[in-house]
């Protein structure tokens, strides 16, 4: 969360010339409601559900695609399975806790952030930080550093020639 998905996700999309699928967007469309609503509605493991079938349905495109999955996307044993069966490039941004938090802070649809923000961002930091080395092929830094460049260093990785999602 606050990493820059969305961000280096779009811009690596253009320079890959491949769509963008951002999990959080497409349950929202699906759904008709943010992520926000859900969470206050159904609660968190409603919302894991969907974004599990919006990760399974993006890695199932016979296309080439960037997917800007949610940084809860690692908390399901099912999605890391399928992030690390060979057909997808995965490449965790990471980014120091007072960064994200004063990145993450301006979004409505982070309802985990609700209460203790900084706490929350540092204690998601630990406890994801095995699951994110479970299932990436590389960690890109993204502290301080401008989105395009970010994206720039993640098509070198992908080679550009169109195997790697």
């Amino acid at each position: 969360m606050g990493t820059g998905k969305t961000t280096v996700g779009r811009l690596l999309a253009e320079l890959l010339e491949r769509r963008l699928v951002d999990s959080d967007a497409v349950v929202e469309a699906r759904t008709g409601r943010t992520v926000r609503d859900i969470f206050r509605a159904d609660g968190e493991a409603a919302y894991r559900r969907l974004e599990t079938a919006a990760l399974l349905d993006a890695l199932a495109e016979p296309e080439p695609l960037v997917i800007a999955g949610a940084g809860g996307v690692v908390l399901s044993a099912v999605n890391r399975a399928a992030l690390v069966d060979g057909r997808a490039l995965v490449v965790w941004l990471r980014a120091e806790p007072e960064v994200t938090l004063e990145r993450a802070l301006g979004g409505e649809h982070r309802p985990l952030l609700d209460g203790d923000p900084e706490g929350t961002l540092r204690r998601m930091a630990t406890d994801r930080e095995p699951l994110y080395r479970e299932v990436a092929a590389a960690e890109v830094d993204t502290t301080w550093r401008p989105p395009e460049e970010i994206a720039s260093q993640i098509a070198a990785l992908a080679g550009h020639d169109g195997a790697d999602r």
